[in-house]
């Protein structure tokens, strides 16, 4: 079963989208920066539910169908996104759910588990790095990612200039040893369009907010099944970042994509649909 939702609370407007029966576990899919849930893609989400999972996937603040702000003028922060998960597992009446953050998303579902261990029962974090402290030991982007990165901003105002350049920002995250998959990232790049009220402030608002407060305990502290999921050709987290997550994280598991970068492609969703399953078998919500 699939439905979408709108739901108000707290004067803020969340979209969302359901897959499979509410009585199964609850899986609740965080995406990263500047994305919209359909970067979730809807077989990827159906696969998890095939496999017994009541899966949610939602849009951030300024993406898709959610709450938006003029561009250059975000009136929220990072952690009103924390809030944000909170209140829509609030509003479908879960209690404890599955986290699987990619990116930023990692990030909130770490402060989440964090901050309010009584709501996560385990968590799968995709290409992202520590929300609890700085590890500016861990390297950082190299030379060869950094020069693929500035990528001239688009007529905000023409549909074919912006998907196109969603399409090189995802190229310029993505492997070099594979190729993009061009007919999947326009796909997803133009549903997001079709669906988002103020592009130019879904892609620009998030590297404007202030980052989620410190949570207030440290990942040594959690006390869940964890899976760390890293591409070996991430460019935006070297995969150092992916190995360090996993061994501070007590009794997390690391899953390394060969020919994968800062991505969730088809390709790879053989290895991590097992793994995300695996990982919410662990523990009963």
């Amino acid at each position: 079963m699939r439905s979408e939702l709108i739901l108000q609370a707290k004067g803020v407007t969340l979209c969302a989208e359901t897959f499979g029966e509410r009585g199964d576990p609850a899986i609740l899919l965080i995406m990263g920066s500047a994305a919209s849930m359909d970067w979730w893609e809807e077989e990827l989400c159906e696969r998890l539910a095939g496999a017994g999972r009541f899966v949610i996937r939602y849009d951030h603040r300024d993406t898709g169908r959610s709450a938006s702000y003029p561009p250059g003028r975000p009136e929220y922060s990072g952690a009103d996104l924390v809030e944000d998960a909170l209140v829509l597992l609030d509003g479908l009446g879960v209690e404890r759910a599955h986290l699987v953050g990619m990116s930023m998303g990692g990030a909130l579902a770490q402060v989440i588990a964090l901050d309010h261990p009584d709501r996560v029962a385990s968590l799968t974090l995709i290409s992202t790095s520590f929300a609890d402290r700085d590890r500016s030991d861990l390297p950082g982007m190299t030379e060869e990612a950094a020069a693929r990165l500035p990528i001239d901003k688009p007529d905000w105002s023409d549909r074919a200039s912006v998907i196109g350049y969603m399409i090189e920002l995802q190229r310029a995250c993505a492997s070099e040893s594979a190729p993009l998959d061009e007919d999947a990232a326009r796909a997803v790049a133009t549903r997001m369009f079709n669906r988002t009220a103020d592009i130019e402030a879904a892609l620009t608002n998030h590297d404007l907010i202030d980052p989620a407060g410190p949570p207030r305990r440290r990942l040594e502290e959690l006390d869940v099944p964890t899976v760390v999921i890293h591409g070996r050709d991430d460019p935006m987290f070297p995969l150092e970042h992916g190995r360090a997550l996993a061994e501070t994280i007590p009794s997390a598991e690391l899953l390394v994509l060969d020919g994968v970068g800062h991505e969730l492609p088809r390709r790879a969703w053989d290895l991590v649909v097992p793994a995300i399953v695996a990982c919410s078998s662990a523990s009963t919500a």
